[in-house]
């Protein structure tokens, strides 16, 4: 594990109008102290400066040392951006998890998708999933005192053992014990388990279910996902896949748990990802089940929430008999779904023709079937000589954040080149759906 601790912070920008921007501060100018106390990452700095009376010690790039202070609203931000986001050095991952999709990916792709993330403080700021096998007793405390919720855990199982064969760390069963103390402190948790088959489901999965129970209400919520395998696991362990009657048995071993936990907590607490749905070919269900989609980022209600978006659009929409004709790229999985709601669209619109088109990967492998994990290899070579009409749309989901090009670094305008249509990105909501169908 490295740690920066580093005293000073660098700014990479600052907010026009700001606090900072009022204070003269400027790129290059780096942050030394806040109330005299050294800032050691992100959350130092957060809970330093809400306060009512600050005062920074600031080094400006012309190497001057200037003292400010500041009075400002408790919890007014003051408009610095860093250019470390975490102030600290990331944390990488010390786990050989068995099921570990890195470990999984092809040679020769950009150096940041093999960086294995296990940072309690992304957690917090960006949702993502940790394991507590990089967590010092230092950072629990920290995690405490801050109150710093919801931390987001990757448990996989509560079997001590099975978790450190899973894990491959002598020492991820031990690290279950931080789940009591941030129960103890009132830290709010929620839960991921990878499904493994023959593993860490069954008999195992009742097991960590009713444990992770008895950190309730702390313990907000459970998601059960199915392991994803690609091609290339030559020489890692040996994994099955779930099929059609596997997944209807997981999907009936959970509801059983959540009509219990329904009546005794009024919460179904443990939640099955869509995938699980739509690999039995059971309908997924309505939005009330979901909870407030309090696990949508984890493939919980995506869905559904989806599919009731749509519907909702379509109100705003008055029909007509405008002709288009558009296609759209996604994974096998989610094809079905897209093709009913494509029915729908064309109820309203019935001269718009749609080609949906799903993508088989064959880049990481058939395996793989959700709509972010295609690529533009496949996607170009399966496409190639199919009608595509006025434009071809695809998901922002296949996309690098903010980017246009894919995770095989193809980009949008090799696509359009090579299929000679435009591309249109369409976002995840449901009226982005509509809207990239329906209007030009």
């Amino acid at each position: 594990m490295q740690r920066g601790h580093k005293n000073h912070h660098k700014i990479q920008s600052v907010a026009p109008g700001s606090i900072a921007d009022q204070l003269s501060l400027a790129p290059g100018d780096e942050l030394l102290r806040v109330n005299g106390k050294a800032v050691e990452d992100v959350f130092d700095y957060h809970y330093l400066t809400n306060d009512e009376f600050l005062t920074l010690l600031v080094r400006k790039a012309s190497g001057e040392e200037w003292e400010l202070e500041i009075e400002k609203d408790y919890e007014d931000d003051l408009g610095i951006t860093f250019e470390d986001g975490l102030m600290d050095s990331y944390r990488s991952c010390r786990n050989k998890c068995i099921f570990c999709f890195i470990d999984q990916m092809p040679p020769g792709m950009r150096k940041t998708l093999y960086f294995k993330d296990d940072d309690a403080r992304l957690s917090f700021l960006q949702g993502n999933y940790i394991t507590l096998t990089n967590m010092s007793d230092e950072d629990v405390e920290r995690i405490c005192f801050y109150k710093l919720s919801p931390i987001n855990i990757s448990v996989h199982t509560m079997n001590r053992q099975l978790r450190c064969k899973m894990l491959n760390n002598r020492f991820a069963g031990d690290a279950l014990d931080k789940l009591r103390r941030f129960y103890e402190a009132g830290i709010s948790m929620n839960a991921q388990i990878v499904l493994c088959k023959g593993i860490n489901d069954g008999a195992e999965l009742d097991y960590s279910i009713a444990e992770l129970e008895k950190l309730m209400p702390y313990m907000e919520s459970v998601s059960v996902v199915p392991v994803g395998k690609t091609k290339y696991r030559k020489g890692l362990f040996l994994l099955e896949s779930f099929g059609k009657e596997d997944a209807k048995a997981v999907l009936s071993q959970l509801l059983s748990w959540q009509e219990r936990l329904l009546q005794k907590h009024g919460t179904r607490f443990v939640h099955a990802s869509d995938e699980w749905f739509l690999k039995a070919g059971v309908p997924v269900p309505a939005a009330d089940y979901y909870e407030g989609y309090g696990q949508l980022e984890n493939g919980v209600g995506m869905v559904r929430l989806l599919m009731d978006e749509v519907a909702e659009a379509l109100f705003a929409f008055p029909g007509g008999e405008q002709r288009r004709e558009v296609s759209i790229a996604t994974g096998v999985l989610i094809a079905p779904v897209l093709e009913g709601l494509v029915a729908q669209i064309q109820e309203k619109y019935p001269n718009i023709t749609v080609h949906v088109y799903p993508i088989v990967n064959h880049f990481f492998g058939e395996e793989i079937t959700v709509a972010g994990l295609v690529t533009g290899t496949d996607l170009t070579a399966q496409l190639k000589g199919m009608p595509i009409g006025e434009y071809l749309l695809v998901p922002s989901a296949m996309l690098r954040e903010e980017e246009r090009d894919f995770l095989d670094d193809y980009t949008i305008n090799q696509v359009e080149t090579t299929l000679q249509t435009r591309v249109r990105i369409v976002k995840s909501d449901g009226m982005s759906f509509v809207k990239a169908i329906v209007e030009p």
